[in-house]
């Protein structure tokens, strides 16, 4: 499980700091900002299929 957090941490951007703690923090604001982007979104097109007509 710890190979497939630092792998997430790795597709979101460059590692920020030599310390893991520092950086496992700053990968946990980076995935709530892509999660509320990817909800946001979803909400988006659902209003969008909603009014369709």
């Amino acid at each position: 499980m710890k190979k497939l957090w630092r792998i997430w941490c790795l597709t979101m951007g460059e590692k920020i700091s030599d310390d893991n703690n520092e950086a496992d923090i700053a990968s946990l604001i980076r995935t709530f900002f892509w999660m509320l982007n990817v909800i946001t979104c979803f909400f988006i097109i659902a209003n969008v299929v909603k009014h369709w007509n």
